[in-house]
């Protein structure tokens, strides 16, 4: 993950939550992101898929400054960049 950090990653839990944003730290316990947009699948009609492709290509919609992921929920992290269209 420390080849990840200080750029924009998704990070998808075993929950109905994805996490966008920019990783700025790794704990043994937590990932830390900045200027994150956690967003609850629940609260919309769409699929993780599309939701991760829209803050790719009209970018991080941030509701948090900060957030930690419980590193124990986390199924995969990968970078924003790397998300295909």
């Amino acid at each position: 993950m420390h080849e990840f950090l200080n750029r924009n990653v998704v990070i998808d839990v075993d929950s109905p939550f994805v996490y966008v944003g920019k990783l700025t730290d790794v704990h043994e316990k937590t990932v830390i992101l900045n200027n994150a947009d956690v967003h609850d699948l629940r609260d919309s009609k769409t699929t993780r898929e599309v939701y991760v492709l829209d803050s790719k290509v009209h970018g991080i919609r941030a509701n948090r400054k900060r957030v930690l992921v419980a590193r124990h929920q986390v199924v995969s992290i990968s970078l924003l960049d790397d998300v295909l269209e």
